[in-house]
């Protein structure tokens, strides 16, 4: 519980310098969270950055997650 705070605090410092890496260390890098960052922070830095913290604090991806391992499960 607390390591995941740690990471999530480390994700949103790193968001405020460099907004797409951030949500890359949370998403990955084929993501439309990941895409739509990129975008905003090339049309402009603030909005990336607010963009990055929304999606890392308000977001939760868990769920999408769960539901996608639940689903395709390995055969062996």
């Amino acid at each position: 519980m607390a390591s995941e705070r740690c990471c999530l605090f480390f994700e949103i410092i790193v968001s405020i310098i460099l907004p797409p890496l951030g949500v890359f260390l949370h998403y990955g890098c084929c993501s439309m969270e990941f895409c739509i960052c990129l975008l905003l922070t090339i049309l402009g830095y603030l909005p990336g950055i607010i963009y990055a913290i929304y999606v890392l604090v308000a977001v939760d991806h868990q769920p999408y997650r769960r539901a996608y391992y639940y689903y395709y499960e390995p055969l062996a």
